[in-house]
This record gives structure tokens, sequence and C-alpha cells, in this order.
């Protein structure tokens, strides 16, 4: 490979470089013992996302997605109402399945409708982004930070679901307005050259499919180490072309994440910042968890903030919408966009994702200051 080569591919990887710099960087100026690097390095997030990524691929070989999207396709007329469909499937997915996994059902079945239809992809894959947070929300098993607020809470699961429902409310109806008006008026216009050209592979689906279904349950139980390690021997043996697709940097990429954010919330200077303000004020509690979000993404802002807020509930809202703005608000961003590989994608994510936040974060403090 040439020089040239590689910096392409530092380039493309541009997130995972950055990261990795801020890993090492804090590690010559803040030496951690081996106990504190594994526990930011969160190894089963890392192994779940592995399994997960796994059994998505294999279902991707089988062409089960590619024939799941021309079935959609062909029974829906207009690009609004099939943008609408999507961007619900995404959110009652992301309350049952978590906001990750339900990115790795629908996104994979986005990019293959926008090949075999004029629906915007990258614009889709914004949108699923913002469905995702805002479905995610409501449940107390719809993404990380909520798990961990209701355990700590002590609250029950309709509980917790009542409390979050005025902000998860107005979060989805804004992403629905935004699809109706993002998306072209036009009608659904099908490529038949693209349809069935590739049949499926029948075994690798049903296998992807169980193991996709299996590395959710080992999950929800906390065995995402054993599920991955499974995966990956069965893989081997059964679909060892599969497994050399996965995203692999992808995995490297989250790590060094998790490392580096990890890492620059602990920092002596952040815990005396922190300090210093009166997270009993519930305003102030929204725009801190709001603006740790942004700057440390919404999971390792809820451990920053866990301690000194107060009111769990206040603190959920917080996180999850800032979850929407900048990519890093929500690794569930960086998923959708990776998994779509689509050209500017980061961009283009920013240019709605930031007006969206500014848009949505007032309305859903009024809503649920008045409501909740």
């Amino acid at each position: 490979m040439t020089v040239r080569h590689w910096l392409d591919r530092l380039k493309a990887e541009w997130l995972l470089v950055a990261f990795a710099l801020l890993t090492l960087v804090l590690a010559f100026a803040d030496p951690q013992p081996a106990a504190t690097w594994r526990r930011w390095l969160q190894g089963p997030t890392l192994a779940g996302l592995a399994g997960l990524l796994i059994a998505i691929q294999g279902i991707r070989d089988s062409a089960l997605v590619q024939h799941a999207a021309a079935l959609l396709v062909a029974r829906t007329h207009s690009l609004r109402s099939l943008g609408l469909l999507l961007v619900g499937a995404t959110a009652l997915l992301s309350m049952v399945l978590t906001n990750d996994v339900s990115l790795f059902v629908l996104v994979p079945l986005t990019v293959a409708i926008g090949g075999l239809s004029n629906l915007p992809v990258l614009r889709m894959v914004v949108l699923e982004a913002l469905a995702v947070n805002a479905g995610s929300t409501l449940s107390p098993i719809g993404n990380p930070q909520n798990l961990l607020l209701w355990q700590h809470g002590q609250l029950s699961f309709l509980g917790f679901v009542w409390a979050m429902l005025p902000a998860a409310a107005v979060m989805f109806v804004l992403v629905a307005a935004l699809t109706w008006a993002w998306l072209p008026r036009d009608r659904v216009a099908l490529a038949p050259q693209a349809l069935d050209r590739q049949p499926v592979a029948r075994g690798l689906a049903m296998l992807s499919t169980v193991a996709l279904a299996a590395m959710v349950v080992l999950m929800e139980y906390g065995h995402a180490a054993f599920g991955a390690g499974a995966l990956l021997l069965v893989f081997v043996l059964a679909a060892p072309r599969s497994l050399a697709r996965v995203d692999w940097l992808l995995l490297l990429t989250f790590a060094a994440i998790f490392l580096g954010l990890g890492h620059l919330a602990e920092l002596p200077w952040v815990d005396a910042a922190l300090d210093r303000l009166d997270f009993g004020q519930p305003l102030t509690l929204y725009l801190g968890g709001i603006l740790a979000s942004q700057l440390i993404s919404n999971v390792p802002a809820t451990v920053l903030l866990l301690e000194r807020a107060h009111d769990p509930i206040a603190l959920a809202v917080a996180v999850n919408v800032g979850g929407v703005g900048v990519a890093i608000g929500s690794l569930a961003n960086l998923i959708a966009l990776r998994l779509a590989r689509q050209p500017h994608g980061l961009r283009a994510l920013h240019r709605v994702s930031i007006p969206f936040l500014l848009v949505c974060a007032p309305l859903v403090y009024l809503a649920w200051r008045w409501l909740g």
C-alpha cells in the first residue's frame, strides 16, 4: 500500500485518530492504574457492539435486507409516507431493542431501499438518528443512560415512562414534522432492474437473524461478552467471508472514544468546575446535562452528573435532549452515519441536528416543567 493510500485511510478514520491522540495525551498527562482504564473501556458495551456488527453483516450478505426493502418499497406510494414509516419504526424499535440495535436493523434497510428507489438515503439516515434519540427517551431500557437512571432512581417502569412522556412526545413530533418538511413530495420511483437480482442465502439469513436475536437477549441479561465470543466462533466456522467484512475499525473508534472521554470526564479540574454549580436548580441541571452531552456524549455525561443530580428524571430529560446536536452527543449518531457510509454524512447531520437541538431544547423544557 502506498503512503497516499494510508493518508486517505487516516483521513477517512479521522474520528479514530482524534480520540486515539486524545487518549495518548491524557495517558501521559494524567497516568491512571490499569483498573481505571478497564472501567473506562466499557468492555460489555464493546462486546455487545461486536456481536451486533457480526450478526448484521451476515444479514446484509444474505441479501435478506435487500428483499425486505423491495417488499416495503413496492407497497409504499410517496417518499414522505415511506419516511414517516421508517422514522416511526426506528423510534418504536428503540423503545424495546435499545437505540443502537434499532439503528442496526433500520439503517441497512434504509440503505437497501435507497438502492432500489429515489429515497434520499442520507436525509433519511439523519432523520433516523434523530428518531432513535426521541424514541429511546421514553423507555427505561431504550438507551444506557435511561437504564442507569431508572435503576439509580428506583422508579417503576411505568412511572419512568410517564415522567419522560412529555419530553419524548415533543422530540418525536418535531422529528415527524421535519421528516414531512424535509423529504421530497415525490412518489416512490422504483428501479425495476435492481429488484430481486440476488437470491436470499437462506442458511446465512437464518443463522444471522437468530444470532441477532440471541445477541439482544444476551446483552439484556449481561452476557454480551459470551454472546460476542460465541458469534465470533460460529461465523469463523460458518461464514468467514462475512466476518472479514465486519467494520472492525468502528469497534476501535468506540474504544478510543470511551477511553478518551472517560478520562477527560474524570480530570480533577472538571470536578472542580462542576462543584461550583448548583445542580439542585432544574434549569442548571437541564442546561448542564445538555452541554456535558455535547462535549463528552450523553452516557459519560450521565455518569459525571449522577451523584450531583437530586432528580434522576430531570437528568434523564437533559441527557436525552443532549443526544441531538453535535454527533458526539449520542454514540447512536455515529453508529447511524457509519452504517450508512454516505459522503458528507457528518456535515449533513450537523446542518440539521444542531438547529434541531436549539428548537427542541426550550420546547422540551417547557413541556417537562409544565406537564411533568
